[in-house]
């Protein structure tokens, strides 16, 4: 694992005892030694638990039109937004498929930052650099940054506690100064609960947590890993790319519409995808929760009830909050939500219903 990136919070992990993998090319914690999973997943859903997240890529792409460059370049239409606030949106490619989803942060007309996932961040640098005009730069910064999300009933009081803006519209984000030093506050998040993401400079990352986690502490919160958002983020029926998007799965197929500028003019995969929402996907993501005793796990196969395989599971795992296996599938467009499914659990044939996620209710306005 020596050839990993390390975060910036990589030795307070170390110091915890975090179990850390491979994530993007980073060694990241994946759970702790005193919660796991289960007990991480249910801070978060009850009180408070906190993450780093600075594996996600941060760049910047900046000169005069700069955000009307990016608008060409994104599906979703950033003229829906003001300065201040952020939005999701997708990179695709010419075919409609998915190079990656990310955030978008927009500063002012000539000022745009973009987080992208950690393993598509050179990615995405290149093609915005090839495609970019004169004048507008685009400047990896992946390592310039840290990005800790708090995320929970009790994320409010904690922030409170540092004297951190809390007060904010969801995806909504400013730029303030803690401790002499500058941080984003973001409301957003990957959980489905009432939260923050904080961007510290890098080197400021590990002061900014350590006050974080004595904050969480004293409301029964506690560190959350990668397993947990994982668990949290699948509840909320949110695509992780890489699974449930791809560069052969569209953001049609993917029900993602909503982050689509269907009256834009131009961006990547425009033809593509328009002509892919006239005909109809043959394929479309849905969720999939077992009425049995079965997890779906990625790349299981999925069958109708007479055994015809329709598909393939592209997220699963076991629900905390609802004590069930759950997941997310690409099925053939003939299946409809309410249909009863097998999933080929490990040689076993688990029955599963077709539902419409999100599996728990989301809390993040």
């Amino acid at each position: 694992m020596s050839d990993l990136l390390r975060s910036p919070l990589h030795d307070r992990h170390e110091r915890l005892g975090a179990k850390l993998a491979d994530f993007g090319g980073w060694l990241m914690p994946i759970e702790y030694p005193e919660g796991g999973v289960l007990k991480e997943h249910a801070a978060v859903r009850e009180h408070v638990g906190i993450f780093d997240v600075s594996h996600l890529g941060k760049m910047q792409v900046r000169g005069p039109g700069a955000a009307g460059f990016v608008n060409k370049q994104f599906t979703n239409d950033i003229t829906r937004i003001k300065p201040g606030h952020a939005q999701y949106s997708m990179l695709c490619n010419d075919s409609g498929g998915v190079v990656d989803d990310l955030i978008v942060y927009l500063r002012s007309d000539d000022d745009v930052f973009v987080i992208p996932n950690a393993g598509n961040t050179s990615t995405v640098v290149e093609l915005l650099t090839a495609a970019a005009p004169s004048g507008i730069s685009v400047v990896n910064q992946h390592q310039q940054f840290g990005v800790i999300a708090v995320q929970g009933p009790q994320a409010t009081r904690v922030l409170t506690s540092l004297g951190l803006p809390v007060d904010l519209d969801y995806m909504a984000f400013v730029e303030v100064e803690w401790e002499g030093k500058p941080i984003v506050v973001c409301r957003t998040g990957y959980t489905g609960e009432h939260g923050y993401e904080l961007l510290p400079r890098w080197d400021d990352a590990g002061a900014l947590w350590d006050a974080l986690m004595a904050s969480a502490e004293t409301l029964h919160g506690r560190p959350a890993g990668l397993g947990a958002r994982d668990t949290l983020r699948t509840e909320m029926g949110y695509p992780l790319h890489g699974q449930d998007l791809s560069p052969q799965i569209s953001p049609v197929q993917a029900r993602l519409g909503w982050a689509v500028g269907w009256s834009k003019p131009a961006f990547v995969g425009r033809d593509a995808l328009f002509a892919e929402k006239e005909n109809e996907p043959a394929r479309q993501l849905w969720g999939i929760k077992a009425d049995d005793r079965g997890i779906p796990r990625p790349h299981m196969a999925v069958s109708d009830p007479i055994g015809s395989v329709v598909g393939e599971v592209t997220s699963g795992t076991f629900s905390p909050t609802l004590r069930q296996g759950i997941g997310l599938a690409l099925l053939d467009r003939r299946i409809q939500e309410g249909d009863a499914v097998q999933v080929d659990v490990r040689g076993r044939a688990s029955i599963m219903r077709v539902v419409k996620p999100p599996f728990v209710q989301p809390s993040t306005r």
